[in-house]
């Protein structure tokens, strides 16, 4: 039996009563309901209960889209998606809804990969100094021992950079207004400081040291090719490929930035020069 077009095959066996299942809903999205019976073969339509207002509601019955089995209540809120039972749409949404709303966390990891939900509110607090060097001083062990943050990625990278003297990368991607340009210049604000420890922040002529004017140029990487948009008053025409050069000693040396065109659609208007 598949689960909604997944080829993943969930035993009928599994759909009896009290079963927590998901439900499509046009104004939720996804809503999460009890079985009131057991499913059989010759089952047409089927009872269910409703979570949100505890309503009995019948649905069709297709064996061969069986809906999406609920995850126990035990696995909802873990901070690794990976370490559900069921990892489906769903399941997903629901973990980072109920981490977001019930823990106030925006970060949450899904194996290697960090998922992080923009909150539109100030989380300075979040990324202190002070928190620098607690994932700082975790080197390749911030994952498993600290709360899911763009920092442990970041400790990670810089980490295996230095262990395994290999070039490391970290792409970040979303939709528009996801948080894509903020969370790159976290992970700039990180490796600037963890390689600004090594030495001063200032050169031995008092100008600014290369650590300090990577992240100032923070703000021309947000300036250029940027436009408003319903979602982002800040959005981003085109993608950025920022490299960070390391010396010797794993201290910044310099850095660059090169810009592509995201997609074609992006582009409103042109000028032509004659």
């Amino acid at each position: 039996m598949a689960t909604l077009g997944r080829k993943d095959a969930y035993p009928l066996e599994n759909y009896k009563r009290g079963t927590r299942i998901w439900l499509r809903d046009n104004e939720h999205v996804w809503l999460r309901a009890a079985l009131e019976e057991d499913l059989k073969f010759t089952t047409q339509t089927f009872k269910v209960k409703r979570e949100i207002d505890d309503e009995i509601a019948e649905e069709k019955f297709d064996p061969n889209f069986l809906p999406f089995l609920a995850n126990p209540e035990i696995l909802i809120g873990k901070d690794d998606l990976t370490n559900m039972s069921y990892l489906h749409e769903p399941a997903v949404l629901h973990n980072l809804r109920f981490r977001f709303e019930k823990k106030k966390a925006i970060y949450t990891y899904c194996g290697i990969v960090l998922v992080a939900i923009n909150p539109y509110a100030d989380c300075s607090q979040l990324y202190s100094d002070d928190v620098i060097s607690i994932y700082g001083n975790s080197g390749n062990q911030a994952r498993g021992n600290l709360d899911p943050h763009i920092f442990a990625i970041s400790a990670e990278a810089y980490y295996d950079m230095r262990e395994y003297e290999k070039n490391q990368s970290i792409i970040v991607s979303g939709e528009s207004g996801a948080g894509k340009t903020v969370s790159a210049k976290f992970v700039m604000k990180y490796l600037a400081n963890v390689a600004a420890s090594k030495k001063p922040r200032r050169s031995s002529d008092g100008s600014p040291g290369i650590e300090s004017r990577v992240l100032a140029s923070n703000p021309i990487m947000e300036s250029i090719g940027n436009a408003k948009t319903i979602r982002n008053d800040n959005s981003s025409r085109f993608g950025k490929f920022i490299q960070i050069n390391f010396a010797e000693d794993y201290s910044i040396a310099g850095a660059e930035m090169k810009t592509y065109l995201l997609e074609k659609s992006r582009v409103v208007f042109q000028h032509f020069i004659v």
